[in-house]
């Protein structure tokens, strides 16, 4: 018969097995949503538990070049894309049910894992993100709306190149000066004028 210790300390050794499997359980979670930010769309490649390829979801196949947060939804009203693969323009919007704090973290995150070199970043209301990779620049407005989540506008758009200003053969009104007989003065060689 086993005696009331015994017991107890089964009982103890039990809930501590049970406890160290959900906090195990439970820190995973939190990896996934603090330690990385909000997890990934199928977009990027990735594998199940079981080393397999996940599906790709259909909307978002073709933004590999750019991070998608997992549980999105594509505004189609809203977004304008131009060309595919590595070489789109235009404007992604999507829509998400996660705070906009989780977002700005996410893309500030992830975006540079893709080869994105970051320009400027400000959280705010309105919280907005500026990257540059190659030829293209990109631009990430975070919003929260009122009841409908948080909305994420990816403007994407060709990096311009600076051109100088044109050199032209234009005359000054001090060119007529030089050109005809009188001599100009030098201000720097004048004298103060004593008043009395």
């Amino acid at each position: 018969m086993i005696n009331r210790a015994h017991l107890r300390s089964l009982t103890a050794v039990f809930a501590a097995i049970l406890l160290t499997g959900s906090l195990a359980g439970c820190s995973k979670n939190l990896t996934e949503t603090f330690g990385q930010g909000i997890a990934m769309s199928p977009s990027e490649p990735s594998k199940n538990e079981e080393g397999l390829p996940q599906m790709v979801e259909p909307a978002f196949a073709q933004f590999k070049d750019i991070p998608i947060p997992a549980g999105v939804k594509m505004n189609m009203d809203r977004s304008l894309i131009l060309g595919e693969k590595e070489a789109w323009i235009g404007r992604l919007v999507i829509d998400s049910r996660s705070p906009q704090a989780s977002l700005f973290d996410f893309f500030k995150y992830r975006t540079g894992q893709f080869g994105w070199q970051e320009i400027t970043s400000v959280r705010s209301a309105t919280s907005v993100l500026s990257y540059s990779k190659d030829n293209r620049i990109m631009t990430i407005q975070i919003e929260s709306l009122p009841i409908l989540g948080t909305q994420v506008a990816i403007t994407m758009s060709p990096k311009g190149t600076p051109t100088p200003p044109p050199v032209t053969n234009a005359t000054f009104p001090d060119d007529t000066l030089i050109k005809s007989d009188k001599t100009m003065i030098n201000p720097a060689s004048l004298r103060p004028v004593e008043v009395r």
